[in-house]
């Protein structure tokens, strides 16, 4: 009798792990990238200079704004996988984990498995990145940062580039989230540094391809403080429009190079232009390989929704429902659109 329930308990765990298998092996991954715009905790850190969005700070910055803030994000994500839930989301604005921790485990967020790949990052107002991710449909094999150093100046600090490799399945993945160095101070003046992050980017882009014995999936995601056709993701990323069918190697094709394909004009706005920030990235193994994980043609898209936008009185027709506006609190989304593409499994089941 007990070896027959064993027996029947073994055989329920198997043929459920083999629906598990088949159903990812027909899934389709949402993948994105989502600039949160200041998404802090409303406690004064000790450890930092930067205080701002505390009660005392200059953005009056409370708990209670802070939770519409979280519910604010979950509500975006949720809206971003539409009858799924989103499968990596690369993040940047954020903190620390506690805000992570908040808004995967404290909103309707806890219903599905997510997991996150933080790392402290050195950036003045201690802002970091992170990578969350569904732990039921893949795993994660390695993490860890790419630190950004400008050999000319020993006192640059900024956000470093996380890379995470993941199991899906039947096949691997390999992640870099990035938020490159801001215009701030001028778009001329402050391009060395973002051409810094893309050679540093591509370099270790160059290593990946060089280590594999199989030419790697890479998807490249981030806030690049440029558009896809500035020099820093042309010229020095090497990241283009074109996709050609004929190469499975490491070339980088960038999705949203071409604004009339994504969806909308643009995931920021600046006065009366939009303009792409965020991009997303991909080798063009994932676009020619049939096998495994690939991606799924014509799928890049810039996410938008009724609730993340608000009438432009100055600069006409709409923009973004954001949080704040200098020192003014308007209790909104982010000054950035999120954007995604999707992937699909194809594994052959033996």
């Amino acid at each position: 009798m007990i070896k027959r329930i064993i027996f029947l308990r073994f055989l329920t765990c198997t043929i459920l792990l083999f629906c598990t298998y088949v159903s990812l092996a027909q899934d389709r991954l949402r993948v994105g990238f989502y600039n949160l715009e200041n998404f802090f905790d409303p406690f004064v850190d000790s450890t930092r200079v930067y205080n701002e969005f505390t009660k005392d700070g200059t953005q009056h910055w409370n708990y209670t704004r802070y939770t519409k803030k979280k519910n604010n994000i979950f509500k975006t994500i949720h809206a971003i996988g539409e009858k799924e839930s989103i499968s990596i989301l690369g993040v940047c604005e954020i903190e620390n984990d506690y805000v992570l921790k908040d808004l995967l485990y404290n909103t309707p967020l806890k219903k599905t498995m997510y997991q996150f790949v933080h790392y402290d990052s050195p950036d003045r107002r201690g802002i970091d990145i992170a990578i969350i991710y569904r732990k039921d449909q893949m795993r994660l094999i390695n993490s860890r940062i790419i630190p950004l150093i400008d050999p000319q100046d020993s006192t640059f600090v900024s956000r470093d580039i996380v890379y995470a490799s993941f199991e899906i399945v039947c096949d691997t993945i390999h992640v870099f989230v990035n938020h490159w160095p801001s215009r701030y101070g001028g778009e001329l003046e402050s391009q060395y540094r973002r051409r810094l992050a893309a050679n540093l980017l591509r370099s270790h882009v160059d290593s990946l391809c060089a280590l594999q014995t199989k030419t790697p999936k890479i998807i490249i995601m981030g806030d690049f403080n440029d558009t896809p056709q500035d020099e820093s993701l042309t010229t020095y990323l090497r990241a283009f429009e074109k996709i050609d069918s004929q190469d499975n190697t490491c070339n980088l094709v960038n999705l949203f190079s071409n604004a009339q394909k994504v969806g909308f004009k643009g995931s920021l706005k600046f006065q009366h232009q939009w303009q792409i920030f965020d991009q997303i990235i991909i080798s063009t193994s994932l676009c020619n390989d049939s096998a495994g994980v690939v991606y799924e043609e014509n799928s890049a898209k810039i996410f938008t929704a009724p609730f993340l936008f608000e009438e432009d009185d100055r600069h006409l027709g709409e923009k973004l429902f954001r949080t704040y506006v200098g020192p003014k609190y308007f209790g909104g989304f982010s000054d950035h659109l999120p954007v995604f593409i999707d992937l699909q499994t194809n594994c052959a089941e033996d």
